[in-house]
Order: C-alpha cells, then structure tokens, then sequence
C-alpha cells in the first residue's frame, strides 16, 4: 500500500444497530476497490473485518476493525464497529479517532435503537455524518419510509443526495441527485435517468440546492436571486453544510450485492473532512492546553484507542496520530506512564493482516506490536513536548458476575487475565469484593461478560466459571448489649485463663471503636490488643450470618487474669466470645447496600419501568423529563438490581438506560433478612464440611 499524506486520508466509523450491514458494506468497499479478490460473507466467515473465532462463531463484529479502502488517490481508513449494544464502548473508541461517520440503516427495519444510541455518539463528538439506507434489495424495503423513522428520532433535518433506482427485488442502482445520473449496479458508468424518475428527481434536487446554498452566503444570494448554482458550488455548499453538521445527506446501498459503492465512495472523498479539515483537537500541555495542528511537521501527538491480544504476535495497539509523524523503530515518550517506548515496525491492519510502514503520517491510523507499558487511553508524544489527549467518557459497567478459577492453575493467572481484559476492553472493569470475598467482573450485559470469559480461555489460556454475585450484606446492632465469658482451660503443664466483660453499643459514623474502660488492673493493659484482635475477627466473620460487622463502639469494662495461666492467646478467645454474646445480647440486624438508581427511558415505557420498581422495594424520590424522554430517580437495594441491564432491555425494548451508585446501607426487612441468614448458615456449612 502507497503512503498517504493528511490530505488524501479519510477516517470513517461505520456505525449503527445490530444487522445493519456494516460489515458487508465495508467487505463490498474493499472488493471494488481491488483490495481483495472475492467478496467474503458473513455466513461462511470469510469477511476480512470479522475474523476473530468468536465473531466467526456468532456472526456479529465483537470489536473494531480497521479496513483501509484506496480509491482515487485517497485512503479511507474504515471503522467496522460492532452494533450490539453490550459492545458500545467499541463504538466510542473507533467515534473517537473518526473524523466522521456512516449511520447504516437497515431500508426494512428503518431507524431502531443502535441507531439512537450511535447518532448520539456521533452528537457527542460532533461527528460530520451520512446516513445510508442500507439492503435496498430486500423484500419489503421502503426507502421513504427508513428515511423518515431517522427524521422523527434525530433534530437534524435529513436531505437525500440519491434516490433509489427501483425498491427490493427491482433495485438496480441509484440516482444522483448532484451529476443528475443514473448509476446502475457498483456505479461504475453513468447512464441517464429513466423518464419515470423525472417529477420526484426535480423536486429532490430543488430541496438539496437548498440546502447546498446555506453552506455559504455568497451560494445563498445567487440562490436567492434566482441564478442557477453549477455543479460544483452545489458541491462545495454541500461540503460545508456536512462539515457544520446543519444538515446529513442521505444516501442508498445495497451493500451485499455491491451496489451503490462508487457513488457512496465519491461523497466520503468530496464531502467528509481529512483529518486537516477536521475539527481541532485540544491536548493538554506542560503550560495549559494547546490546540493541535494535524501536519506532519508539528510536535507528535498520537492516541492509543484500542489494544489487543493476538496469541502469535503478542499485544498489538491501535493508535491514531493528531499531530508530527511517526516512523518505524523510533523512540516515543508516553506521557501518561512517563515511560519511554521503543516501537519496531508500524503496520496498517487490514483486518487481521498486517501491512509494513515506514512512517504514519498525521491524520493516519496505525499499529505497533509488544508495546511494554502502554495501554489505552495513553498519548505517545516527544519527551521535550510532552502532550496529553482526552479520553472519551465511557458508560459506567452496571451488570456483574462472579469469577472463579476453574482449576488450581488458573488461580494464579486469573488476575493477571483480568487486568489484561480489561486494558483492551474500557467498559470492563474488576474487583475484588472484601464483604462477600468474591472476584467481580463487570461489563456492559450478559453477551459482553460472555465474550470476555471466551477470550479469557482462547487468548490467556485462563478458565474461568461465572455465578451471580453475593450481596455484600453487613452485621450491625441496634441497642446496647454486654457480656462476660471466661476462657479456662487446664490441661497437661500451663494452662490457659482469661475473663472478658465488655458492653458494645451502635456506633455513628465510624465502622468500630474500641476503649479499655478497666479500673484498679483487674487486666493488664498488655492484654488488651489480644482482646481486640479476638473482637476484629468476629467483626470480620460476622456472628449473625457470616457478614462484615460495621458500626459498632465496644468497651472492656472488666475482667479476671491469673498471674500464671493467662496468656494473650486466652485473651484473645475470651475477648471473641464475650464479644459474639454481647452482640447476641445488642439487637443485631443485617444491613444491605442501598444504590442511588437514575433511569431514562421513552416516556411510553414510564408505566412498565414504574411498576417494575415496585416490585423491588425502590423508593422513588423524583420524575422528571429530559429532551423527550422520562427520568426516574430512586433508592433501590443492590440485592433487587444485579440483573437490571437485561430486565430494563427487555421492558424498554432496549431504548432504556441507568446507572447507580452506592448510597448507604439499610436494615434488611425481618422477612427477607431470615431467608438470607438461612441461605448463607447452609453455605457455611457446605463450606465447613468441604
């Protein structure tokens, strides 16, 4: 592949819900432009972006694939992003890096919910976009109608650049409202339009010199005054009304059956910005924030967006350069780790192939193998202009499981394997849950955690099992209480004695508090860190059912020792019972994480979303709208949340969406607290008896 300068580089993120066609489209581009020999298909697992076993095996993209398209002396860097919502922080990452965006709309389905969720991506990186109206050639396709199911979702006002030539099984190419051309089948050669287009062509073209005009002011009086525009100012208004983003043109594909490419082509080339035309990117600098200028002769600044494992070539990253060059075996500073990096031979992917370069210039993405400390999200820069990129915001991971190892050998890898995971993946995250000892992975919903637990296996030779998380429940007590207990034990040589009273009490505001409230020396003050280490454990293990304890205040009153047989470790026994009959003696109760839950969803859905959460013991604290949409406030114990992901997808159709957090813990009511102490004495026991 020849190398491209900014000018001729265009990064494009195909984007839209799931079964739209992106990964076809992009196969078909490929295709006709000679970059590769056959169409591949999905159903045969021969496309050139899904190639990872797992994608192979659904038949759906899992992650980003890079597939670089040449065409008249451009290169146009496609951005294959999965569609399925549980994968979204895939999308942000390629939305990222893109410089613009082709929404695929499937012409049966019409607008659905991937489509909301990636045109607000697009909104939030304020993304120049087409729209394309995908598989024209399916039965039941209705161009009009796909058109206005995305104009009754998104504010932007939609103006169609082509029109259909013939619907479903009679689609045979499309018109161009900018040549005035008919284009059949790829769209290599143009032909006049048929006559039976003629009154809807007129008045399609009138609505799109329109909009061409408001691109520019000097287009808009000519408009105006009645002048006829060229083809060429109706272009250059057209390119500035997409890169402003006031209006997205539409466009028609099928993309399966390559047709419609080299119109669509075209437009990417004239109408979407390079990287030079983009809009500014903004790094922070040693002295405040500095806005970049995409030349090869400016400071480096180049963006880590994505990491992979590939078990023979080892840890590849994606990375897209804002500012300067990068060449091949040359030195970088990574200005987020303060490390510097030695890079060996930059490749383009192509898929899964790798393609050798010299330099990557501005503007362009490339990758690079066995980086030692760099992860994404890291900026690689010049050390003497040391630059930091934005990250994007990802959504918060709200949908966990438990992960085990699943033999003694994994146990040792499962962190590592994790950590790993979760650097390639930025909606993963895991942690280690001290209440419930358990190892929490989190992602976006089930299919995402599912994958991650396969790559675990393919990539980290890692088995791992999967169950639902514990409640990490908590002891506490609710009144004052006390207790005495005498440790004596008298067997061959030195014995063992020690007496412990105390009284324990709630505590406000801290998790324990401990005071040695004995007069006159009835114990040595050098027992009385034996006795807290007793009262620790139990606070540890719980005396009710096995929880943590929290807020509680204890105080050692009295007690007996022997001036020969007490030892610490006789202490420290009698300081646990006595502690465990004074909580017994103090009300105790369990206590459950109560979560502050925010939820949006399509106001047709309030009624459903209402009633689920009664069934949950929420408390609503607030409704509210928010741009056409409902907004439900609450506290809701975490117990009654752990599989809300799916539930409020499968209510809302997916269009809903929520995050939490933690708040505070609460008493659990008697009913439910009895299950549980129950469920969790059986584990115990099973624990015990193992």
């Amino acid at each position: 592949m020849k190398e491209y300068t900014t000018e001729s580089i265009r990064n494009v993120a195909l984007v839209s819900h799931s079964s739209a066609g992106k990964t076809m489209l992009a196969e078909a581009f490929l295709h006709f432009t000679g970059g590769s020999t056959r169409l591949g298909r999905i159903e045969d697992g021969t496309t050139v972006s899904d190639f990872e076993e797992e994608e192979i095996r659904r038949g759906i993209s899992l992650s980003t694939g890079v597939i670089p398209v040449e065409y008249k002396n451009c290169k146009i860097n496609l951005l294959d992003t999965p569609g399925y919502t549980d994968f979204v922080g895939e999308v942000i990452s390629a939305l990222r890096v893109a410089d613009g965006a082709l929404v695929l709309v499937d012409a049966v389905a019409g607008a659905e919910v991937g489509t909301e969720i990636a045109w607000n991506y697009c909104d939030q990186f304020s993304l120049p976009r087409f729209v394309v109206i995908n598989k024209m050639n399916r039965e039941n396709a209705n161009f009009r109608k796909a058109v206005d199911s995305v104009q009754s979702l998104v504010e932007k006002r939609l103006i169609p650049v082509q029109l259909p030539w013939g619907e479903r099984a009679d689609f045979k190419g499309v018109i161009d409202l900018l040549s005035l051309k008919a284009y059949a089948g790829d769209g290599k050669t143009a032909q006049e339009i048929p006559a039976a287009f003629a009154d809807e062509v007129e008045a399609a073209r009138m609505e799109l010199i329109e909009a061409a005009a408001e691109g520019e002011d000097a287009l808009l009086e000519k408009y105006l005054e009645g002048i006829e525009l060229s083809a060429e100012e109706i272009q250059r208004g057209l390119r500035e009304v997409v890169h402003s983003g006031s209006y997205v043109p539409v466009f028609v594909a099928a993309g399966s059956a390559q047709i419609g490419l080299a119109s669509l082509l075209d437009a990417m080339v004239e109408l979407l910005p390079s990287p030079a035309a983009s809009q500014a990117t903004v790094a922070q600098g040693k002295d405040g924030e500095e806005t970049l200028k995409c030349l090869d002769s400016e400071p480096l600044a180049a963006f880590v967006w994505k990491t992979t494992a590939d078990p023979f070539v080892g840890k590849i990253t994606y990375f897209r350069v804002y500012s300067g060059m990068i060449s091949s075996d040359s030195r970088v500073w990574n200005q987020n780790k303060s490390a510097e990096e030695r890079l060996g031979t930059l490749h383009l992917l192509r898929g899964k192939e790798q393609i050798g370069i010299k330099i990557v210039h501005a503007g362009d993405i490339g990758t690079v193998s066995k980086m030692n400390v760099t992860v994404t999200g890291d900026t690689m820069c010049d050390r003497g202009h040391p630059l930091t990129l934005p990250i994007a915001a990802y959504p918060h991971a709200l949908y966990q499981v438990a992960v085990s190892p699943k033999s003694q050998a994994d146990s040792a890898k499962i962190s590592p394997t994790l950590t790993r995971l979760c650097e390639e993946d930025m909606t993963l995250t895991w942690h280690q849950e001290p209440a419930t000892n358990q190892t929490i992975l989190q992602g976006m919903g089930d299919q995402h955690i599912d994958v991650a637990i396969r790559k675990a296996e393919a990539k980290f030779q890692t088995g791992l099992n999967t169950e639902e998380p514990r409640v990490p429940f908590m002891e506490t007590i609710t009144k004052g209480g006390q207790a005495t207990y005498r440790h004596k034990k008298q067997t061959g040589g030195s014995g063992q004695f020690g007496e412990v009273s105390m009284r324990v009490e709630p505590l406000e505001g801290e998790d324990y508090a401990f005071s040695n409230d004995v007069f006159g020396g009835a114990i040595s003050a050098s027992y009385m860190p034996a006795i807290e280490k007793g009262i620790k454990s139990v606070m540890k293990e719980g005396a009710v059912a096995g929880y943590p304890m929290k807020s509680i205040k204890v105080s050692v009153y009295d007690g007996k020792e022997h001036p020969v047989d007490s030892k610490p470790v006789a202490f420290e026994i009698a300081g646990r019972e006595a502690f465990k009959l004074a909580v017994k003696d103090a009300g105790p109760v369990l206590l459950e994480p109560i979560m502050d839950v925010r939820i949006t969803v399509p106001e047709a859905n309030m009624g459903d979303v209402m009633g689920d959460l009664n069934t949950r013991r929420a408390r609503i604290s607030g409704m509210d709208s928010e741009k056409g949409r409902s907004v439900v406030t609450a506290q809701v114990p975490l117990a009654e949340m752990l599989r809300y992901t799916t539930d409020l997808r499968s209510i809302t159709g997916g269009r809903g969406v929520f995050n939490m957090e933690f708040s505070h813990y609460e008493v659990v009511p008697a009913h439910i607290s009895a299950e549980v102490i129950a469920s969790r004495q059986k584990e115990l026991q099973a624990q015990k008896e193992e």
